[in-house]
């Protein structure tokens, strides 16, 4: 099997390199690369001359526009990144008779309810961000070709910047910080998703037609607030130097901020479909919010860079 990976240096793709690689040719094109190694969704001429060299067997797109709140100010270009390349994507998937991987979110949703999405729940996003990802989705289903949709959430690892790494940062330097109560979803980590991919296309190479849109999100559910203090109070037990203390987070609501994008209060996504389909079981987020904070403590602590404080 011969596989291209876009988008892997992000917090998914740099841990797709690792699960996909046992699968096979694994070919990750560099977004700064040239030739056949572009794998720049804004330059879809040169990344399309990638493809059709490399002919692969599945494309795994981890790449995105994902700054929810720029995104409300530079619409053109999340819609370019979100939508317009992965029907590209999907055209030369169709082509080639690949498999297209694509990552997507629940804020395809807008938050409404307390029940978890399912995969046929109808999606109405109240933000530019996720329109342009529902975009995606949609024109990927209409192309015709195999596809493979996954949506997640609340996505963090010990790379890049995420809600997580923002949150400890800011535990390290202050005495108190307020966190929003009221948006409701499951810390997922990278590590999980990608493993989860790699697992499916294990899957799928003996049965494609399970191919289609799954939910990919860690068993259980909390709030922003109740993730940070989670993550400060065990980072604390296991010997972080932070100063701030779980207490001392305090919950504030959504409509305190001043975001220029809202977010869905509901993010809880339902993982059954997935599970069943492919024989698995979501561990609890708590687990790997654990795992995370381990290795970060293994790291050194200038790796918990400074960062705007957490919404």
């Amino acid at each position: 099997m011969k596989l291209v990976l876009l988008g892997g240096d992000g917090q998914v793709g740099w841990e797709l390199r690792r699960a996909l690689a046992p699968l096979g040719e694994l070919w990750v094109l560099d977004r700064r690369g040239a030739g056949e190694a572009c794998g720049d969704l804004e330059k879809p001429d040169s990344l399309m001359r990638a493809l059709r060299r490399l002919e692969p067997d599945v494309i795994v797109n981890a790449a995105a526009y994902t700054d929810v709140d720029r995104a409300e100010s530079d619409p053109a270009r999340a819609a370019d990144v979100n939508a317009s390349a992965p029907a590209l994507l999907a055209e030369e998937a169709k082509r080639l008779g690949a498999l297209l991987v694509h990552y997507s979110t629940d804020y395809v949703f807008d938050g409404s309810g307390t029940r978890p999405w399912r995969e046929d729940d109808p999606a109405a996003p109240i933000n530019v961000y996720g329109r342009t990802k529902w975009e995606g989705e949609q024109r990927i289903r209409e192309s015709g070709c195999r596809h493979l949709i996954l949506r997640t959430q609340w996505i963090f690892s010990v790379r890049r910047r995420n809600f997580l790494r923002t949150v400890l940062a800011a535990a390290a330097e202050r005495d108190r910080l307020a966190v929003v109560d009221d948006q409701i979803g499951a810390p997922t980590g990278a590590e999980l998703v990608a493993d989860v991919t790699a697992h499916a296309l294990r899957s799928l190479a003996d049965r494609p037609e399970s191919a289609g849109t799954y939910h990919v999100a860690a068993r259980g559910e909390t709030s922003r607030c109740g993730y940070a203090r989670f993550a400060v109070g065990h980072a604390r037990r296991v010997g972080l130097p932070l100063r701030l203390r779980e207490d001392a987070i305090v919950p504030i609501g959504s409509d305190a901020l001043s975001a220029a994008a809202c977010r869905p209060l509901n993010g809880r996504l339902a993982t059954g479909r997935l599970e069943l389909t492919f024989g698995l079981r979501m561990p609890d987020w708590r687990i790997g919010v654990v795992r995370a904070i381990a290795e970060l403590g293994r790291m050194n602590r200038g790796e918990l860079q400074r960062e705007e404080p957490p919404t």
